[in-house]
């Protein structure tokens, strides 16, 4: 089994020094859509999809408001249908997709892979299709990301335990491991993916948490990370309950598990990405 670290939309808000906490006020920040291509037996699974190529087409599509916060470059190199041909794979050799949540900025590329099986939990699912439609989710949801009408495969946690944590297996397949870890909070069914290596699992914790230093033994985030996180949670006792979990996973395991969230740039490049 071999994984790619992709990079399936840049992101460039105002104000680096709030929302990096380095550079200068006037200065535009670095975020990223970090995303995994696991090559599998013979097939390929992906893990988020960042932008798809209609919403580079679109643009408007996606909410205004995060369109001028986040400010993405909406390249339609840096769509994981692009990254994956330029590899040298076919679209039809990606045969899963496994979302952290269903966010426009994960979960825009779904069109993309018309015969790929999306999994996602139930919740999230529900929460998606069926929501209040509140301001949340009209800012975090494009019903256009699945007008395709694709295949969907939906998981309930079912009491198996993974480090402490709920988890259920995405797959049916013993030669590769992958769980979805519920981790709500930002969301009200969003997952972190744990992945199965050779010799340690990595687990994609989604926009469980923002920037690299909320998961150090004094954490802390930036200004501007900080403020949209709070905007966008759908339950923050759940969110912070679950940030402090992951906090004492990556203290006591850290020999055995390698983790990151979706949008800091820095645990993109240490994991081998280019920006």
């Amino acid at each position: 089994m071999r994984i790619h670290h992709l990079n399936c939309a840049t992101l460039c808000p105002v104000c680096s020094r709030l929302v990096n906490g380095t550079g200068g006020y006037f200065s535009y920040g670095i975020m990223i859509c970090h995303c995994l291509l696991i090559e599998s037996d013979n097939n390929l699974i992906l893990v988020d999809t960042g932008f798809g190529l209609n919403d580079i087409a679109h643009p408007r599509n996606l909410s205004p408001l995060f369109r001028n916060f986040a400010r993405p470059k909406l390249s339609p190199d840096e769509t994981a249908v692009e990254q994956i041909k330029k590899l040298g794979f076919k679209i039809d050799d990606v045969r899963h997709i496994i979302l952290t949540h269903l966010d426009l900025d994960h979960a825009g590329g779904i069109p993309d892979f018309p015969n790929a099986e999306i999994h996602t939990s139930i919740t999230e699912y529900n929460s998606a299709m069926n929501g209040s439609k509140s301001f949340r989710d009209n800012f975090r949801y494009v019903p256009k990301h699945w007008s395709n009408n694709p295949k969907w495969k939906t998981h309930t946690a079912e009491g198996d335990k993974w480090f402490g944590f709920d988890a259920v297996s995405a797959l049916n397949n013993k030669e590769t491991e992958i769980l979805l870890i519920p981790l709500r909070g930002h969301s009200n069914g969003h997952c972190g993916i744990a992945v199965k290596t050779s010799d340690k699992w990595i687990l994609h914790c989604g926009d469980s948490y923002f920037f690299h230093e909320e998961m150090s033994e004094t954490p802390r985030s930036t200004i501007a990370l900080n403020v949209f996180q709070r905007i966008v949670e759908s339950d923050h006792k759940a969110r912070m309950n679950n940030q402090k979990r992951l906090r004492e996973l990556k203290k006591n395991h850290s020999n055995e598990i390698e983790m990151f969230c979706s949008h800091d740039h820095t645990e993109f490049v240490n994991f081998g990405g280019e920006i």
